[in-house]
């Protein structure tokens, strides 16, 4: 069978383990194999969830000390589940945390890991796989082998789709054994981001901001906008560095990777590594005074001007529109 780990809240499924259910129904399919879940953490209602994703059977990964984010202990047990399961492959999203548990994994198994898979093809003895290399500049196509073969699904690359015949998949719990050694890295404290606004990397809409934007007090407008639009503010590394954001707002390749519907680049040059983090956005509006800017070159609709002057009008304008 094949095995994917998929990260949730409270058995809500994220966006990019949809994406990597999508691309594993794909895989199952080609292996004649049944694709199963493995969740850690409260998961109430995954299952009708999972199910739609073709999912048939949900293990629930439970342990005692189990109380928050502990990556070896996480790896550990995914192993020994595929163990029991007699899993061909595991897979998980190509997240920090998705891409972290399955290099532990592979540690463990003494396998090779394929990180950031766009599409993979097996094969008697190998996988044939692409996936993003040098910060998203170039694809490689290679050859993955091991036993169990491991891989993660690069974000926004896989268009998440459900099962055109959903699922009634069995659930059960898995306990793990894990000795004191797993749990040396681990989450002991949480500090909670103020305010209730939508998370960038969930965001449906976001207003990024750059150099161009001048200091901290110019990302208000920014502000003003994304909430006008239900969305959220990011910024470059640039603005990062400088302090008028925080890291956690950065958008780029050591930063946040998005994928929204619409991304609002006010003042951004659009350096390499900002690109590789907004390349998953569906739609790119760049606000900019330079018209020979290298994010000109990505955007489906640019607007050339000062964005001080750009954005209170578009301001008015959004508020006209959702007032009538």
């Amino acid at each position: 069978m094949i095995l994917a780990f998929c990260e949730h809240d409270h058995g809500a499924l994220d966006d990019v383990s949809a994406e990597t259910l999508t691309l594993g129904r794909a895989l199952a399919a080609q292996l004649n194999l049944p694709l199963e879940a493995a969740l850690i953490g409260p998961a109430d209602g995954a299952t009708e969830t999972l199910g739609a994703h073709g999912v048939a059977h949900v293990h629930l990964v439970d342990h005692e000390r189990f109380t928050d984010y502990a990556p070896e202990a996480w790896a550990r047990s995914l192993v020994q589940l595929a163990e029991s399961r007699q899993a061909q492959v595991i897979m998980g999203p190509g997240t920090e945390r998705g891409n972290e548990i399955l290099a532990h994994a592979g540690a463990v198994n003494g396998q090779p890991l394929a990180a950031n898979c766009t599409a993979v093809t097996s094969g008697e003895s190998a996988f044939q796989v692409t996936r993003i290399r040098w910060g998203g500049s170039l694809l490689e196509e290679a050859q993955l082998e091991g036993d169990p073969k491991l891989l993660t699904v690069a974000p926004h690359t896989v268009a998440a789709a459900p099962a055109l015949s959903p699922t009634q998949p069995e659930t059960t719990t898995f306990n793990p054994t894990l000795g004191e050694k797993a749990f040396r890295v681990r989450i002991t404290d949480r500090i909670e981001a103020e305010g209730d606004k939508v998370s960038l990397a969930e965001a449906a809409v976001v207003v990024g901001g750059g150099r161009g934007v001048g200091s901290a007090e110019g990302f208000d407008v920014l502000e003003e906008l994304a909430d006008l639009l239900n969305g959220a503010v990011g910024g470059s590394r640039v603005a990062t560095n400088l302090g008028w954001r925080p890291h956690a707002d950065q958008i780029g390749q050591t930063g946040t990777r998005i994928g929204p519907d619409l991304y609002i680049a006010c003042g951004i040059s659009g350096a390499v590594q900002h690109m590789v983090g907004a390349k998953g956005s569906k739609h790119i509006l760049v606000i900019n005074k330079d018209r020979e800017a290298p994010i000109m070159g990505k955007a489906d609709y640019a607007i050339i001007g000062d964005l001080h002057e750009i954005l209170p009008a578009l301001i008015e304008e959004v508020k006209k529109a959702k007032a009538g």
